[in-house]
């Protein structure tokens, strides 16, 4: 059982005071992973799916980052050849995610203009983005042929280490050592710097944290934890460390509190993972107290894993906002929270691009 909060039960406890406010709300989910192979069904109210366009809409969720996810495969040439072909056709159903369908409007969004045209006409933003720099093989011009199809971060590695990058949870399956590069690889230098000039976000989830901290380093523009959570509060490797919260800080960079039970919250004993809303939100607590409200964000990572009890789909995002306001945060910080950071930083990647 976790503690403490009203509203983690269900939407239908978030009171009528704070769904009004979350109508008011710009909200983006900066982590959602679609089911492959696809099943047609993004306009569908599935419940195979925790986040489909009419949960999203049922939500009040404005805009979500929809990923490219590739598990980390052989570091060969067949292996790298079979990830980038899959991420490219992932990246085709992503785009083909916008139109109206069963009364929701929908737009495939690669710029943070046409993500605020989208809201301002009630569309649905679908921003695509890639998980995992292998799919990019060894070839950093790939990345190029990512932001074509309006993807907007690569997550450096996933579980396991890869081509450019150690990461937090190393393989030994696939022939890892605790470390392979000692963080950045020169391959992965190589691909930030790419990455910087076509406007795509370096995502640090999942990296090592001597990866991290030198992507933070590397990077000319700042770097996000699209789908992470707090060591202090959890200690997983997964998650960021005061000192690597610190160099966010100093970067300019955002850590997205992700809903991962077991990044949220330690595991008692033999009972299952579980957390809750008012865990999710300690998070944003910790952050906001040690960086302040412009560093930290929100995503779910539904259909990758991410679900609490209180916030299990879409539907159920209002349910972070009662707690939010619960808590004393004020509509400029929830508006921060909710998408304002994240935006901060795509501009920023977009006016980089431009210049370099």
């Amino acid at each position: 059982m976790t503690h403490s909060s009203p509203f983690q039960k269900n939407e239908h406890s978030v009171p009528p005071e704070a769904q009004a406010v979350h109508n008011t709300l710009f909200t983006l989910d900066s982590h959602i992973d679609i089911p492959w192979p696809d099943q047609n069904d993004a306009f569908e109210n599935t419940a195979a799916r925790h986040a489909d366009l009419p949960k999203m809409k049922q939500g009040g969720v404005s805009a979500g980052c929809f990923v490219a996810y590739i598990g980390q495969g052989a570091r060969n040439a067949e292996g790298r050849a079979r990830a980038h072909e899959q991420c490219l056709a992932m990246l085709d159903v992503i785009n083909q995610m916008q139109g109206t369908h069963n009364g929701v409007t929908a737009r495939v969004c690669s710029t943070t203009d046409e993500i605020s045209a989208a809201y301002a006409a009630g569309a649905i933003a679908v921003i695509p983005a890639v998980e995992n720099g292998y799919t990019m093989g060894e070839d950093p011009e790939a990345l190029i042929r990512f932001r074509a199809k309006g993807a907007r971060y690569v997550t450096l590695t996933h579980n396991g280490h890869n081509d450019l990058a150690d990461s937090a949870v190393h393989r030994p399956s696939l022939g890892d050592k605790p470390e392979n590069h000692g963080g950045l690889s020169a391959l992965g230098r190589e691909a930030i710097r790419v990455m910087n000039r076509t406007g795509l976000v370096v995502d640090v989830s999942h990296a090592s944290k001597k990866t991290m901290m030198q992507a933070a380093r590397a990077s000319l523009v700042p770097v996000v934890a699209t789908h992470s959570c707090v060591r202090a509060l959890c200690d997983h490797p997964r998650n960021l460390d005061d000192e690597q919260l610190d160099l966010l800080k100093e970067t300019g960079g955002v850590i997205q509190i992700t809903a991962m039970p077991a990044f949220l919250k330690p595991k008692e004993g033999e009972a299952r993972h579980s957390a809750g809303v008012s865990d999710f939100v300690d998070h944003i607590d910790y952050v906001v107290k040690r960086l302040g409200p412009e560093y930290v964000g929100i995503s779910s990572d539904f259909d990758g894993g991410g679900a609490i009890d209180g916030w299990s789909s879409s539907a159920q995002s209002a349910t972070l906002t009662a707690e939010l306001l619960r808590r004393g945060y004020d509509h400029s910080e929830l508006a921060a929270f909710w998408g304002g950071n994240f935006l901060r930083v795509l501009k920023n990647a977009e006016e980089v691009a431009s210049q370099v």
